[in-house]
């Protein structure tokens, strides 16, 4: 749980750089950069989603898979709970 809460956050924090660059500098290489890291930290989400124990019987598995909130939504729906296993 601990790996996909920092896989979520790594996900919604590189999104923000991203948004921002694009409406403000739109600089070539910070896209370059952070676009990569994105995707890796969205492909983190659905994977540490899948290996949380609990995740299919609370529907966290499909929520994982929405681009950019479907993180958000799997840790919300995953709870307290499943965070002290």
């Amino acid at each position: 749980m601990r790996a996909l809460r920092i896989a979520v956050a790594v996900e919604t924090l590189s999104l923000a750089v991203l948004l921002v660059n694009l409406f403000t500098v739109h600089v070539e290489g910070v896209a370059s950069l952070v676009g990569p890291l994105h995707g890796g930290a969205y492909l983190a989400v659905v994977a540490c989603t899948v290996l949380v124990p609990g995740s299919a019987s609370t529907g966290a598995r499909w929520l994982a898979w929405i681009p950019v909130i479907g993180g958000l939504l799997a840790v919300r729906r995953l709870g307290p709970a499943t965070s002290r296993s």
